[in-house]
């Protein structure tokens, strides 16, 4: 009867998106307009891709990822320029690789405007309940049961839930079920992924204390102003933004550290009632001050919710002590004398399913047609989960049809260093994503996401006509520019004062431009408004987006080193294509190391290149393995 009733209900879904995480909200959207029938089941339709923990998208490497999203198509981007109440471009003071766009959001505008795209994609529909089972069929997903008891069929599933999956809170002694805080966590999913074969294991995060920013003293603090010309993160045509609201900077200290230090017995991190390993690189603050105990302050970022709301994020003052504690320490920051919290920071176990359970595609090796994504493959970080979703996202719509995956190499994006680090290396603690992971992060700029990844997906039907367009006219200007500023020579009169004011040597004879772009004291733009020549070769561009000549000043500065790092790029890319038979028992070849035949049994690489990157193998074992395969 249940069933009957369930096919009444339930219309035939060729995609089923567990969770509307910020994963979820990507993996749903790329399916839906990939033409797939797509179903996305959350247990809150009023907190799609809610911003659990800090008001803000991109960062260091993150901002990058962002990018890459928007150039395949997706709506990260597209959602943070709409809601951004800040921001800021990072690492200005290194060099290009470095550079990495962030944004303060408002949290509130944020899910609205991601649930207002989702509802207008018509292969898209929605179902508010918990999916406490995952059914497949020899080996072969199938469909879902549904906390209500439905039974919904499907191709392919989808799997995003967060911090969700039999989620646990802790504030001191005090120990709750929840996903989030006020929300219940997930259970059954779990156990039915573990009677499948699934290997499942914990993991841990925190979030701080949110305060009322009417009971702060600003005066006490540092202001973090955005930039002045603010930038943006999507290649389409989103608003600028035209007013920001600051941030503030203030520190912990000596009286602050040792009063969170009275409520250490009752840390649930200290005593061992939290067994989940969690993120060395956004520790609580308890942890902060236990392993760095010479430090005698720390930084907080004071980073307000929104445009309209009195709710602000203390960031670095994440903790799962008693909450009279935190309280306590929080009174003795400048500035935070009389404050007033509207709920306190905790920590949340979770489980997880180590990521080297799965394929490039984030399709599971064990069951065909199911895919993982975000922070149930031991991920940290809204960017990260996103990059995840849009990834399984197509590739559940290609498999389902019958297409060729859509795979990422790491010298494609920082998304495919995500995946291959997740797939090959696995995770033993919470990843995040960091400039320093990638090898060719010179090729991997925020400013050429879209010229990389957007006629990749434009092949496979996800990039639209427009954003193609857009890519090719971008690249024509660029080719264009540079190709006059590599010809037309300035006189010693028209620039020498300009060359003068930056500490540099001024020319006796006519100059190319681009030869004085190479010195590193000129900066093109300025060189621009200082130079007539300079300045004609631009003007005949109308609205020529700034960011453009940016793009046009790296490419003429680093172009040596881009062209050695994509030389190094094309050498690896051989062990890329060298297959390895991933049904080959590793044991039977002896003359690999015992540790190498362990791994590449675990892991099954399905290239050489990627067992390169597996721990413990070495280059002796990659030798044995290119001379075994005849390569």
């Amino acid at each position: 009867m249940g069933f009957t009733w369930n096919k009444v209900m339930f219309n035939k879904y060729d995609i089923i998106v567990v969770g509307a995480g910020h994963a979820g909200c990507e993996a749903a959207a790329a399916a839906s307009n990939l033409g797939s029938k797509v179903l996305l089941i959350t247990m809150s339709m009023e907190n799609m891709a809610q911003m659990s923990c800090n008001p803000a998208m991109g960062g260091i490497a993150k901002g990058q990822i962002v990018r890459e999203i928007d150039a395949l198509g997706g709506y990260s981007g597209i959602v943070t320029d709409h809601t951004m109440i800040q921001f800021r471009m990072l690492n200005k003071s290194k060099g290009p690789a470095m550079w990495s766009p962030r944004a303060q959001s408002d949290r509130m505008l944020f899910s609205r405007k991601w649930r207002e795209i989702l509802e207008k994609l018509p292969n898209l529909e929605f179902w508010q309940d918990m999916v406490a089972e995952i059914i497949e069929k020899d080996n072969r997903i199938v469909g879902v049961r549904t906390g209500m008891g439905h039974v919904i069929n499907a191709k392919a599933v989808i799997l995003t839930n967060g911090t969700f999956l039999n989620g646990k809170i802790h504030i001191g002694t005090k120990t709750f079920s929840g996903g989030r805080i006020g929300e219940r966590s997930s259970v059954g999913l779990t156990e039915s992924l573990i009677k499948m074969g699934f290997e499942s294991s914990r993991m841990k995060t925190g979030t701080p204390v949110r305060v009322d920013g009417r009971s702060l003293d600003f005066t006490k603090m540092e202001e973090q102003k955005g930039d002045e010309i603010p930038g943006k993160f999507s290649f389409t045509n989103t608003p600028k933004l035209q007013k920001q609201r600051s941030c503030y900077l203030t520190y912990t200290s000596t009286s602050v550290h040792d009063t969170l230090r009275q409520g250490f017995h009752e840390s649930p991190m200290f005593s061992g009632r939290i067994l989940g390993i969690g993120p060395r690189y956004c520790p609580s603050i308890e942890d902060k001050i236990d392993r760095f105990s010479d430090k005698d302050r720390h930084q907080l970022f004071i980073e307000p919710e929104g445009w309209s709301t009195i709710e602000y994020y203390v960031n670095g003052f994440s903790s799962s002590l008693p909450d009279h504690i935190q309280y306590k320490a929080l009174k003795k920051i400048p500035g935070f004398e009389n404050a007033k919290i509207f709920r306190p920071g905790y920590a949340i176990e979770y489980d997880y399913f180590p990521p080297i359970q799965l394929n490039y595609t984030l399709e599971t090796k064990l069951i065909a047609n199911l895919f993982f994504a975000g922070q149930i493959n031991g991920t940290t970080g809204y960017e990260e989960a996103a990059s995840q979703g849009i990834i399984a996202g197509i590739n559940a719509h290609q498999i389902t049809s019958e297409k060729e995956p859509f795979i990422l190499k790491r010298s494609d994006s920082y998304i495919g260093v995500l995946i291959d680090d997740l797939i090959t290396k696995g995770v033993d603690e919470p990843y995040r994503m960091f400039t320093s992971r990638a090898e060719y992060r010179l090729l991997l700029r925020q400013d050429n996401a879209d010229i990389r990844l957007t006629e990749r997906s434009y092949k496979i039907g996800l990039a639209d006509e427009r954003r193609m367009e857009a890519v090719n006219n971008k690249n024509e200007k660029i080719a264009e520019i540079i190709n006059k500023l590599k010809n037309v020579s300035l006189d010693p009169d028209d620039i020498n004062s300009y060359l003068i004011s930056k500490n540099t040597n001024i020319i006796t004879q006519k100059t190319k431009i681009a030869s004085l772009v190479l010195r590193p004291q000129v900066n093109l733009p300025e060189l621009i408004k200082h130079s007539k020549k300079a300045n004609d070769i631009v003007l005949k561009y109308e609205n020529l987006d700034p960011t453009l000549i940016e793009s046009i000043e790296i490419l003429i500065k680093y172009e040596g080193y881009i062209v050695k790092e994509k030389e190094l790029a094309d050498r690896f890319e051989k062990f890329e294509r060298m297959k390895l038979d991933t049904d080959f028992d590793y044991h039977e070849l002896k003359a690999l190391s015992f540790e190498a035949r362990e791994k590449l049994n675990r892991i099954k690489p399905t290239t050489i290149g990627q067992a390169a990157r597996i721990s413990g193998v070495s280059p002796s074992d990659i030798s044995v393995l290119a001379i075994f395969n005849g390569k």
